[in-house]
């Protein structure tokens, strides 16, 4: 079964090295990381056990500034590789990584006693009985990267921490840790494989963003495999997506697996006191939340959208790691309801958002559907006067939800029952706009004013935001058909010359005539269409 093993420890306590001592791999790959000597980002190799099994290894930056970035990469580890100085022993950041290893559900795992062969054999000595304290479950080892010394037993320790754990049959889930392009293939994206199985061809979801992919193909380690299986990283190349369309933070999931919620109850632990507001670190994404304290319990109620499963681990950190939670219910509704939490860390399973029901249906509270139509409606009283309608949903559950908001919908938008568009307070700015309006196209910056003012009869759209007044267009029409029914063509320059103006007013005016039917564009001339001669 494969597995991911991640490092963890202070700063400048040898742990890229190390990683290099094991795999041959230098994980510092950005020049700032070469140049100041620390790790800043993630990194990632292969690690071979001597017993033929490979691991996946994820080197985490130990500097305090880059504790995000460390829990990040920490999550979705099976075990870990704590790193220790000889010399210095255990610092702040071997704490917090620590407490942060405990609070994912992290718990088996090696820590490694670095700088070995720098120190006297008392003093390496007292550093092995400190990390025995520390970790009593954890089988300690000492090294040296530099000498090698060690590494052969490390390798061996961690063969014995990597005993086959049960993973769950939930569908794919992969929360992206790194994003790159590659020419001739496009965007990729990395990270480890949480749950399910990726394969070339797979159509994948981008949560929470909600956009659908397709796979090109899928790597584990620099090598093509036909799937990857949970627990492994992977990195999976997905044509036709821009990089920017895609971050850290995201997860590519299987398509209606997952919900996406602003809120999510959990199992407390602290740490230390728990403030109002924190960070929330879950995936590979952070977001700020207000935390409702209802005993042992908490709702989270993010300022972004997240994608969570029951049983997902969280971190919570305000300044530092103050304590985390154990997923009860991803979707939840907005409440600071005792028995509702109770129920839920019993393991019932308790609908609220939208979820599909053995019939192939969907199932959802009444309290969620309240919710969204009292966002539509927030919505809908602030929309545009000159449109007054908002995007329906366009997620899996919408044919069956839609109906039910008691709301008209037209086309690809949701209006209140017979709203229509009005100028409101923009009846001057229309005005004026008609005043000035005649043969020679007006510049309009506000399109939707311009389209609503056509659909009143008002103007003419002409061109890439440009008008004419609705007069000044039929008397252009009139000259153009009279000219084409008795010469048959017409020339740009000769349109020009019959109307007496400018030849950018000239072209594009015949490109509204050919737009709505009038005329034909033949090579440099135009011909009249059967539809426009006169009666």
């Amino acid at each position: 079964m494969p597995l991911t093993v991640g490092t963890a420890g202070h700063v400048d306590h040898g742990k890229t090295w190390l990683v290099r001592a094991l795999t041959g791999k230098d994980t510092d790959r950005l020049p700032e990381e070469q140049a100041r000597g620390i790790s800043i980002d993630l990194g990632y190799a292969p690690l071979d056990l001597p017993d033929g099994r490979r691991l996946s290894l994820v080197d985490v930056p130990g500097h305090e500034r880059f504790v995000r970035t460390m829990v990040a990469g920490a999550t979705g580890i099976d075990l870990f590789l704590l790193v220790i100085d000889a010399g210095e022993g255990a610092r702040p950041q071997t704490h917090e990584h620590l407490a942060i290893l405990r609070l994912l559900g992290v718990e088996r795992g090696v820590i490694a006693v670095t700088k070995a062969d720098a120190v006297e054999p008392d003093a390496l000595e007292l550093a092995l009985v400190e990390a025995r304290e520390l970790v009593p479950t954890s089988e300690v080892v000492a090294v040296s990267a530099k000498t090698g010394r060690g590494l052969d037993d490390l390798r061996v320790a961690l063969a014995r921490a990597s005993v086959e754990m049960e993973r769950s049959d939930a569908p794919t889930r992969l929360y992206v840790d790194r994003v790159f392009s590659l020419h001739g293939i496009g965007t990729v994206a990395t990270g480890t494989l949480w749950s399910g199985r990726i394969a070339p061809g797979d159509v994948l979801r981008i949560d929470p963003g909600g956009r659908e992919v397709r796979v090109r193909s899928v790597q584990v380690h620099d090598r093509e495999v036909d799937v990857a299986a949970a627990g492994q990283r992977v990195a999976v190349a997905l044509p036709g997506l821009e990089r920017r369309e895609l971050g850290r933070g995201d997860a590519l999931v299987e398509p209606d697996a997952y919900d996406v919620s602003y809120r999510l109850d959990v199992e407390v632990e602290e740490l230390a006191p728990i403030p109002a507001r924190v960070l929330v670190h879950h995936g590979t994404a952070t977001m700020l939340a207000r935390v409702v304290r209802v005993g042992r319990f908490a709702q989270l109620r993010l300022d972004a959208p997240v994608v969570a499963a029951r049983g997902d681990r969280v971190v919570l950190r305000a300044g530092t790691t103050v304590g985390g939670g154990l997923v009860i219910d991803a979707a939840p509704p907005r409440h600071a309801d005792p028995e509702r939490f109770e129920r839920s860390a019993r393991g019932e399973v308790l609908i609220h958002a939208p979820s599909r029901s053995a019939d192939g249906g969907w199932t959802f509270s009444d309290e969620w559907l309240e919710e969204l139509r009292s966002d539509y409606e927030r919505r809908l009283t602030v929309a545009d006067p000159l449109d007054p309608g908002v995007l329906a949903p366009t997620e899996a559950w919408a044919a069956a939800v839609v109906p039910r908001l008691g709301l008209e919908r037209r086309g690809a938008k949701l209006y209140r029952p017979g709203a229509a568009g009005s100028l409101g307070t923009r009846e001057r700015e229309a005005a004026e706009l008609e005043a000035r309006l005649g043969l020679d196209p007006v510049k309009v910056d506000d399109a939707e004013l311009a389209r609503f003012l056509e659909r009143q009869g008002r103007l003419v759209r002409a061109g890439d935001g440009y008008a004419v007044s609705n007069t000044a267009y039929e008397r252009a029409r009139d000259v153009l058909v009279a000219e084409l029914e008795s010469a048959g063509r017409i020339t740009l320059a000769r349109f020009r010359d019959l109307l007496g103006v400018s030849r950018k007013t000239a072209q594009l005016l015949l490109e509204r005539f050919d737009a709505d039917g009038v005329t034909r564009r033949q090579g440099d001339e135009r011909v009249l269409r059967r539809s426009a001669l006169r009666r």
